[in-house]
């Protein structure tokens, strides 16, 4: 399925906070101007440019550390540092019969690209176009929680409380912590079809336009993020294997958890 926002849907979603990060500004004064000037961009913006969520919900089940889905199969990662709990997204979901999401959001690629011929507001562009994505994917998963996989028709959060991640089930995104692997994003490609929405993939999965997110819906209550870290040569065999790709391919893409 396919949902188109505009800008303004979307704005009460954006984290401000991930927004004055990537101005590296503490100073409150300094925060509320840049904030006024990017709440008057995106006014500015309304009505030419759009932000997409593509998303599936499909019937899942867990084996080992994969997640096999009616197309397919969706290799995970799991800790092995001393000290953590060993813990694999695929343990939040049912060996018997289960469900997952699979999605992509993205911003049209033109909200940055028309203003390639002024540095400061193609940064501007830039930025807010990375937030309108998460935001994107925040009012998403609100609806796929509450309506289309309504495992959780009574929330009543306020999107304060979402952007503390209080509601039920977690939405892991490709490149994070507990999915480090980047090229998961040619998999969830094959599943979703991510062109729906103007996304293409580069050689190492990274996606373009650059304001996008991907990743699963899991809707366990026991389901929390985790940080997958170092993993062993051992794993890093099995999980080539399980990816079907070459071994020293898989450890580029792994670089980071060796």
């Amino acid at each position: 399925m396919i949902l188109t926002y505009d800008i303004s849907d979307l704005q009460p979603y954006i984290n401000w906070v991930y927004f004055y990060f990537a101005w590296q500004l503490k100073d409150k004064a300094e925060q509320q101007r840049i904030r006024s000037e990017a709440e008057t961009f995106l006014q500015e913006c309304e009505g030419h440019y759009q932000a997409y969520a593509l998303f599936q919900i499909v019937e899942a089940h867990a084996e080992g550390e994969d997640v096999l889905v009616e197309r397919g199969r969706i290799p995970l990662l799991r800790q092995q540092e001393e000290g953590s709990q060993f813990l694999c997204l695929s343990d939040f979901v049912s060996p018997v019969a289960d469900k997952i999401g699979l999605f992509a959001t993205s911003v049209d690629a033109a909200m940055v690209s028309d203003f390639d011929d002024d540095p400061y507001q193609k940064m501007m562009a830039q930025l807010l176009a990375d937030r309108l994505a998460e935001a994107a994917a925040e009012r998403m998963h609100e609806e796929v929680r509450k309506h289309y996989w309504g495992y959780a028709k009574d929330e009543q959060l306020s999107i304060a409380q979402m952007q503390q991640e209080q509601f039920q089930g977690i939405r892991p995104a490709v490149g994070y912590p507990s999915l480090p692997d980047a090229s998961l994003n040619f998999v969830l490609d094959e599943l979703l079809d991510f062109q729906q929405i103007g996304i293409s993939l580069t050689e190492s999965g990274a996606m373009r336009p650059h304001a996008s997110v991907s990743g699963l819906m899991l809707s366990s209550p026991e389901s929390h993020y985790f940080s997958v870290g170092r993993i062993g040569e051992d794993q890093l065999a099995d999980y080539a294997r399980r990816r079907q790709m070459p071994i020293d391919k898989m450890r580029k893409f792994l670089t980071a958890n060796l």
